[in-house]
């Protein structure tokens, strides 16, 4: 196996026997992986013949690039479950769980960069009130702390 079809092959791993559901789809799911690995593999051999970019740097740099976008996009989903949700908010806590983060975490992920995305996405302003939720420390009792 050559460099470029061995990164494909990292990043789309074959799933393994008895993890599809159900059993039957899984010829199904090995051909989309095939397939995926296919495109990426025509993809960093583009890449390398059009700049001369090595494969396993430009294989990182996109992942680099997805993860960034995938940062962005909790940030803006976490603003808009703080500031754009109704009858109130979602709490810190939820929100924290779901997102992999501490509750002082979400409290400082985004700012209004996201709100304004979130705006802008939905086609609607933030909520200009706040109820507190009970589970919600004030804002001064993270700098108490």
């Amino acid at each position: 196996m050559d460099v470029i079809a061995e990164i494909a092959a990292i990043l789309h791993p074959m799933p393994a026997p008895g993890s599809v559901q159900p059993e039957e789809a899984f010829s199904d799911a090995c051909e989309a992986v095939d397939a995926r690995r296919k495109k990426t593999i025509a993809e960093l051999e583009a890449a390398w013949d059009a700049v001369d970019a090595e494969p396993l740097l430009h294989a990182l740099t996109d992942a680099r690039i997805r993860k960034e976008q995938a940062e962005e996009e909790i940030r803006c989903l976490l603003a808009y479950g703080r500031e754009f949700t109704r009858p109130r908010p979602y709490t810190l806590e939820s929100l924290a769980a779901a997102a992999g983060m501490s509750i002082s975490g979400v409290r400082t992920a985004y700012d209004q960069d996201q709100v304004a995305v979130v705006t802008h996405s939905i086609g609607r302003p933030s909520c200009k009130w706040r109820i507190t939720d009970p589970s919600d420390p004030p804002d001064d009792a993270l700098a108490r702390a």
